[in-house]
């Protein structure tokens, strides 16, 4: 079959958990599809790097419509005209919330194609409560995408309650991952700078070092758990320094391993012997499933549905999110019991490869893109 065009309108397509899953997609395509990618945040493109280097794709940057600016349409009118070159457009949460309203004004009169939103989750600006202007926006915006995406229960809800979608519109698909690929042992020097003695426990976590993630708190948690555990974190982002000052503060800089962003989390995640989320707000952390596959007992605050998707099992270690010393205990606890450790780990492994697994979510992104472009080769799985 021909390929299929594709646009992707981006908040940012630096590497977090949204732009991996959006990454695998485009991977799994494979010659099916060319790809255009646009990113609200100037140069924020280091999904990119992950991508085949056998795909089609391009990162148009200047020489494309910005997808940041004040509303208005002028600017709508150029990215309606934009989109006209396309089979499909896909956007990505509240950044891209402009290509939207500009599909929604000016589509049918421009004949543009059609438009499918995914939502997951918010930034820091809108962890206690949601911006009601926001709110208004997506409502309108969203009136004639085709379909919004989401992948958990607690966005469902907003979707339909808060931003008034109707259930049929709203498709959620959980995050799925490759779970054979995570079961592996950890490569040597996947992750640089590990270092684990007799004794020690080491808590890990991967995630954008952003302000949402909260990770000073996972510091303060670790230093206060015990003097034999380690924290390792594989990420980037603008908060790195101030999650490094934490550790200064505490006196545990030297129990802190941060060896910035690294691919493939199935090289190294296995080193950890409990995962961590300290997160003020998530939705259904692909980490998290990440962790699970690979038999890894897990702490969190209790967000999104960070308690759904782990086992029965794992449940009493998801503690309130503003109750740090809940989750100092809860890494005390399974730090202490190697036996304890090894049953949350192989539970967490049962559910996420009986539920989760990239196959099912694959098959559910085939069919809901090739259905809205009316493209039935393209729904059927590769």
């Amino acid at each position: 079959m021909a390929a299929v065009l594709i646009l992707h309108l981006h908040s940012s397509f630096n590497l977090g958990g949204q732009e991996s899953r959006t990454v695998r997609l485009i991977n799994h395509f494979g010659d099916q599809a060319e790809h255009t990618i646009l990113s609200a945040v100037p140069d924020a493109f280091g999904a990119a790097d992950a991508i085949d280097r056998r795909i089609k794709f391009n990162l148009p940057k200047d020489s494309a419509p910005s997808l940041a600016g004040m509303p208005g349409m002028g600017r709508y009118r150029k990215l309606a005209a934009y989109m006209k070159r396309f089979h499909l457009v896909l956007s990505y949460n509240w950044g891209a919330m402009d290509g939207v309203m500009a599909r929604t004004l000016l589509g049918q009169a421009m004949g543009l194609p059609p438009l499918i939103h995914h939502e997951d989750g918010f930034n820091h600006d809108e962890i206690d409560r949601l911006k009601l202007r926001r709110n208004w926006f997506r409502t309108i915006a969203l009136q004639r995408a085709h379909s919004l995406v989401v992948p958990s229960k607690t966005l469902e809800k907003i979707a339909r309650t808060v931003w008034h979608q109707p259930l049929d519109k709203i498709c959620r698909f959980p995050n799925g991952i490759d779970t054979d690929h995570y079961n592996r042992r950890p490569q040597r020097g996947s992750f640089p700078g590990f270092q684990k003695r007799d004794g020690e426990i080491v808590v890990g976590t991967i995630a954008g070092l952003r302000a949402v993630k909260n990770l000073p708190r996972l510091v303060r948690a670790v230093a206060a758990a015990g003097p034999n555990i380690k924290l390792a974190i594989a990420g980037e982002g603008p908060e790195r320094e101030a999650i490094l000052a934490e550790a200064e503060r505490l006196g545990v800089a030297n129990r802190v391993m941060m060896p910035g962003f690294l691919k493939d989390p199935a090289r190294y995640i296995r080193l950890f012997d409990i995962f961590a989320l300290s997160s003020d707000s998530e939705q259904y952390p692909i980490s998290l499933v990440e962790a699970m596959t690979s038999a890894i007992p897990a702490v969190s605050t209790d967000v999104g549905d960070v308690r759904n998707m782990v086992a029965k099992e794992n449940r009493p270690y998801i503690v309130p999110r503003d109750d740090e010393a809940a989750l100092a205990q809860a890494i005390a606890v399974l730090a202490q019991d190697t036996i304890l450790r090894h049953s949350v780990g192989e539970a967490n492994r049962f559910i996420a490869c009986s539920q989760y697994d990239e196959a099912t979510m694959f098959a559910r992104y085939r069919q809901l893109y090739g259905s809205a472009m009316k493209r039935a080769d393209f729904a059927r799985q590769a």
